[in-house]
């Protein structure tokens, strides 16, 4: 009996380049680190996000929920 591949399995191969687990990561730098901090100061219920590419923190979104009493 021949063994059928999953076509999913394709899919799960790294991209070309070198990209190696084992390579640090870029250091945030301070102004970015001071942007998230903003973002996160005075939120009491909500998230901050940061949308990375390529290694590299490119927006901030905060989205704020508003509670209010019964």
């Amino acid at each position: 009996m021949s063994e059928s591949r999953n076509p999913r399995e394709d899919r799960r191969q790294e991209p070309p380049g070198d990209q190696s687990a084992s390579a640090p990561a870029p250091a945030a730098s301070d102004v970015t680190l001071r942007r998230v901090g903003d973002a996160l100061r005075g939120l009491r219920y909500g998230s901050v996000v940061a949308i990375v590419q390529d290694g590299v923190v490119v927006q901030i979104e905060r989205t704020e929920k508003t509670r209010y009493g019964r």
